[in-house]
């Protein structure tokens, strides 16, 4: 077996008369995240981390902001096509960690339904996948609730080659 290792990040503003998606799921919030896609700061993170993983760049490579083929897309569509081309190339997800940052809203209510969302993009467990969240503390942009940001860590493998098929 071979595996890789992949870290993804991203951070979107907030601005109000946009739906907040995060990681698949609309939170109840008056604000939502300012991007050229649907903003989802959680699917960006973990399809960066996956691309990473992978040795294919990153999300800005591959689902270029200039595009406007992008422009409103539905993140989850970056992760689902990422993750075909992952299968192309044998990789399969073995778990994936995400910590949300977000003075508010707070998370709490909403982790259950973005792990179940992530896991079911994935084709994982839920067991497989793991969601936190963590405030800002009152510090910095996300502190003072001018954005929402987002890790993700990925394992992946992919079964080793012995020349016998």
């Amino acid at each position: 077996m071979s595996f890789r290792v992949g870290s993804g990040h991203d951070t979107h503003r907030l601005a109000a008369g946009r739906p907040l998606v995060l990681g698949g799921v609309t939170v109840p919030h008056d604000k939502g995240l300012v991007g050229h896609s649907d903003a989802d700061a959680v699917l960006h993170a973990v399809t960066d981390a996956l691309l990473g993983a992978a040795g294919l760049g990153d999300i800005g490579d591959a689902y270029p902001d200039t595009d406007p083929r992008y422009a409103g897309a539905d993140s989850r569509r970056f992760l689902t096509e990422t993750l075909a081309r992952l299968n192309q190339f044998g990789w399969r997800v073995v778990n994936l960690d995400v910590t949300v940052f977000a003075q508010e809203p707070r998370l709490g209510p909403v982790k259950a339904a973005m792990r179940e969302s992530l896991a079911g993009l994935l084709g994982l467990p839920a067991g497989a996948v793991n969601v936190k969240a963590k405030t800002g503390e009152r510090v910095g942009h996300i502190g003072r609730g001018e954005a929402i940001g987002a890790h993700a860590v990925v394992l992946i493998q992919k079964p080793a080659t012995d020349g016998h098929g």
